[in-house]
């Protein structure tokens, strides 16, 4: 009898799985027929690369280390050159090498962020839309208060009391901007959970995580992975910001951090080359996250599509 229970647990368990992994194929195989999505995928993978392997390939310490001239003076507010291809800083620091360390904190906060902010959001909206009466007016009025806060004085208090490091801005982050998708998921739940697929699944016995998550949860995961693409770029613009502002983690070296510095330094309108690589990358990867949500977006929205 344990072995029939355990046979059929594990078929459940595949099932789902299988469901899952056809859900996610299906969505690469959407996002390749989409040239601007698919270019924004790419940029994406190039900046994943950089975060992952980016403070191992760059040639010197980004904090550390001097950048110094033939005569051994340092080697202030230099343009680029075959010493340091994207020039230095006015503290004589290499901006190639601090670029590329700079890019893992990015990932982390951006990558982190926006899986919280989908997630939560997703989860949220899917069980608050399903499930309805006191349960949705518990997780709504949640979401009213989360929609009441403002992110960037919340987040600024917050931080001014502790030491901020990498992983509480991610969590800052998630924690305030799973409000939208939340919102998003609950309303196309509430459709979807009428659907005569769905009764046929209560009919027929099934539990209400498995209707839930087998179900009705793959015909909303478009939208989640729609706001998942956008949580990214908005926590990557959050932790830019909050670096600027001078609450960036103070132990690493990121995009917002050296604008900041370059800020610090008066000298933002004088090197180019200190300010162009962090907002270029800045702009790169919100701009490539928006194109793949953007694709999402016109499947959701078929309006869009047809206006263009």
């Amino acid at each position: 009898m344990s072995t029939d229970t355990e046979t059929s647990n594990g078929a459940v368990i595949l099932e789902r799985i299988d469901a899952w992994q056809d859900v996610v194929s299906d969505q690469f195989a959407f996002i390749r027929k989409d040239n601007l999505a698919f270019a924004g995928l790419v940029v994406v993978a190039l900046f994943i690369f950089l975060g992952l392997f980016g403070p191992m390939l760059a040639p010197h310490n980004p904090i550390e280390h001097d950048m110094q001239t033939d005569d051994g003076s340092i080697m202030r507010l230099a343009a680029p050159n075959a010493d340091a291809l994207f020039g230095t800083t006015a503290y004589g620091k290499d901006i190639f090498s601090q670029f590329l360390a700079g890019a893992r904190p990015t990932l982390i906060v951006g990558l982190f962020g926006g899986l919280g902010t989908g997630a939560i959001g997703f989860l949220v909206g899917l069980v608050s839309g399903y499930y309805g009466g006191w349960v949705d007016e518990v997780l709504m009025r949640l979401t009213d208060l989360t929609f009441s806060l403002p992110f960037m004085p919340m987040a600024l208090l917050l931080l001014t009391f502790v030491t901020p490091n990498i992983w509480l801005i991610t969590l800052i982050i998630a924690g305030f901007l799973w409000k939208m998708p939340a919102r998003v998921v609950r309303s196309e739940v509430l459709s979807v959970r009428e659907r005569t697929f769905v009764k046929s699944a209560r009919a027929s016995g099934a539990s209400d995580l498995r209707t839930m998550f087998v179900h009705v949860a793959p015909n909303v995961l478009p939208i989640g992975f729609l706001y998942t693409a956008y949580g990214v770029a908005w926590s990557i613009a959050a932790q830019a910001s909050l670096a600027f502002l001078g609450f960036g983690d103070p132990t690493m070296t990121s995009w917002g951090r050296m604008l900041r510095m370059v800020f610090d330094s008066g000298n933002m309108r004088i090197a180019w080359w200190w300010v162009i690589p962090p907002a270029i990358g800045i702009a790169a990867v919100t701009t490539s996250v928006f194109l793949i949500g953007r694709a999402y977006e016109e499947v959701i929205n078929p309006e869009i599509e047809a206006q263009q």
